[in-house]
């Protein structure tokens, strides 16, 4: 047989708060009950949800996750961005729920992802459909590159952040003259949004710093200005 639907059904401490979340990025409620056992079903035209709710389940130590393939994953991440905005006023890029940036994911042969962890802890893990990933770069990356690529493994698909964090600061404490400046950058505001998501606003505030203080060619400012939109939402997540 074909089109069989998958639908996760993932754990939670409140089925009001997922409810409310997924409010926020545009899901509807299909379904909810309180007995004999909370659980609510949400859906975004055809991604659906459903979520359970245990007594005193600590969203923290949650292992819940999910894939999500999808042919835009940008579109859906500023759709769910601008739902944050309206609800909360920002993007929300620390604490639980958050939601983290498309990255090209090394531990997916590059394809781009992003993860949305809501408020039962659970890992959305968006990826974009293969048949609809562009090719990958073939020019060499530098080493700051290789870092950062290593660095959003840990962090973005692991949930490793304290790892990340050495990776990163390892690569910045040793500058080599053949850096590539938008590969500085680039770095240098994942390690600013890193530092938020261990609520360290000192350091996020500094490495957003630094990351300006770089001097670009107008041909290095285009390519750096995916890193300086994230900067941006960083520093308004700040104030």
């Amino acid at each position: 047989m074909a089109n069989e639907v998958t639908v996760p059904l993932l754990p939670c401490a409140s089925i009001d708060d997922i409810e409310t979340f997924y409010g926020a990025l545009g899901f509807r409620t299909t379904y909810k009950q309180r007995k004999p056992h909370g659980c609510v079903a949400v859906q975004r035209e055809d991604l659906n949800l459903q979520f359970f709710e245990i007594a005193g389940f600590d969203p923290e130590q949650s292992y819940g996750s999910c894939l999500v393939i999808s042919a835009d994953i940008e579109g859906l991440h500023r759709a769910f961005a601008a739902g944050m905005r309206a609800a909360y006023g920002k993007v929300l890029v620390s604490g639980t729920p958050r939601m983290t940036r498309p990255r090209a994911r090394k531990n997916a042969d590059g394809s781009g992802g992003f993860s949305v962890i809501d408020p039962g802890g659970n890992w959305i893990r968006v990826f974009r459909d293969a048949a609809t990933a562009p090719k990958p770069a073939t020019t060499p990356a530098g080493r700051l590159t290789k870092a950062l690529a290593n660095a959003v493994v840990q962090a973005d698909s692991r949930g490793n952040v304290g790892q990340a964090v050495r990776i990163l600061d390892s690569a910045l404490a040793r500058p080599q003259a053949d850096d590539d400046p938008v590969e500085q950058v680039e770095v240098l505001v994942y390690r600013a949004e890193l530092a938020m998501v261990l609520h360290d606003s000192k350091t996020a505030a500094e490495m957003l710093a630094c990351a300006q203080s770089v001097t670009l060619t107008e041909d290095e400012s285009e390519r750096a200005a995916p890193a300086f939109d994230n900067a941006a939402e960083l520093a308004a997540a700040l104030r």
